[in-house]
Parts: C-alpha cells; structure tokens; sequence
C-alpha cells in the first residue's frame, strides 16, 4: 500500500504516524463525500472519482483489519501535535483537492479519459499492494534484500504503483491543477528513494548488483 511521506516525529508523540493517517483518510472521506451530498452532483466525472477516491481510503482503513502485522511494521514514529496537524493537512485536506477540481469541472468525461483513469488506478493498485505484501512476508520469513518477483525491475516499485493511483485522480479530475497532488508526493518520495538507496547499499553487500539490474522508479526510464 502506500509509503505515504512522514511529518516530523518526536521521542513522545501523541499518536503513531499510522494513527495520524487514518485520521486523514476519515477526513478525505468526509471532505469528499459532504460536498457531493450538500451539492447533489452526480455527474459521471463525480461519481466515478468518488469511487475511486473513497474506495482507496476505506481500503487503506480496512487492510489494517486485514493485516494488522503491517500496522505494527509501519508509520510506527510518534507524532506530537504539529505533526499530526501536519499529517491531516497534507493527506487529508490536500488530498481532496482532485476532488474538488473534479467537482466544479462541468465538461463532460469522455470515455476514453475515464478509461484511462480506471487502468491507471486498478494496475497502480494491485502493484502497490502485490509489492507490499511480497515485502511483509518476506520479512515474516526473515529474508534480507528483497530484489525478485514485482520488485526484480523497478527498486521502488512500491512508490511507482502509488503514483500511478494518484495521477489516476488527476486524470479523473480533469484539471491542470489536480496534477499538484501526484507532484508533490513524487517530490517526497523522491526524497525517501534516496534514503533508502543509501540505506540499502550500507546494509546489503548484494544493493549494487541489484541497482545495476533494476531500474529506481520508472521501468526503461529511470
């Protein structure tokens, strides 16, 4: 699922990071959903971003039911009150922005674009949760590097299927501007990729084999 950038943390936060990322999603949920309901849109742009939009935070909620041993291996740092502030700003409130562009957008959705829209969200989807699975098993196995199966072309292909999700909202939304939410997550994650290259390299003698093999984001790109 998605690596969604961290606030701040402190040694005595208030709530975890997970914590504070469920309560955004609940509040992307009710950021969409309210206006929709207060504003009777059910034109089909609206109808299928919240389909999309919602389904995703209800599933990132219901996957921890699912699969509790993932909650307990990630967004584990305390936030104090600025982060959580921070945290419900960024992935609850900006998030909506798509949302809301797709709300006041009156041209009609042409199919071509709605499939677009579907393709990019459901293959961005499965391989967001196919590399976070094949991850958390493999650490429930004890294994080291994990460079084969979804993750043997792409190093962070985890991040790859969360952009591809949410430049599906931006293509939903229709608008120029709902481009600013999968641009400033890949501004983010380009900025944990480095980490963890760095990481990884110091941690496994077998990292520079595999960047030589692997392409870092995007397949036959970069």
């Amino acid at each position: 699922m998605p690596n969604h950038p961290a606030p701040r943390a402190t040694s005595e936060g208030l709530l975890t990071t997970m914590q504070a990322i469920n309560i955004a999603k609940v509040t992307t949920i009710v950021g969409l959903v309210v206006p929709v309901l207060l504003l009777r849109l059910d034109t089909p742009r609206v109808v299928l971003y919240l389909s999309l939009h919602v389904s995703y935070c209800v599933w990132w909620l219901l996957e921890q039911r699912l699969f509790p041993e993932r909650a307990r291996q990630l967004f584990t740092e305390r936030l104090g009150p600025a982060g959580i502030v921070l945290a419900v700003a960024y992935v609850g409130v900006f998030y909506c922005v798509p949302g809301w562009l797709a709300m006041a957008n009156p041209a009609p959705l042409r199919s071509i674009t709605a499939a677009l829209g579907i393709v990019m969200y459901v293959f961005g989807s499965l391989i967001n949760a196919g590399a976070d699975i094949q991850k958390m098993t493999a650490r429930q196995l004890g294994a080291g590097l994990v460079c084969d199966g979804i993750w043997r072309r792409v190093r962070h292909v985890n991040y790859l299927g969360d952009l591809l999700r949410y430049s599906s909202f931006a293509v939903i939304a229709g608008s120029a501007w709902a481009w600013l939410l999968p641009a400033s997550v890949l501004l983010l994650y380009l900025q944990r990729i480095e980490g963890k290259e760095q990481s990884m390299a110091r941690k496994y003698t077998e990292f520079e084999h595999y960047r030589q093999q692997s392409w870092k984001l995007i397949p036959g790109f970069w």
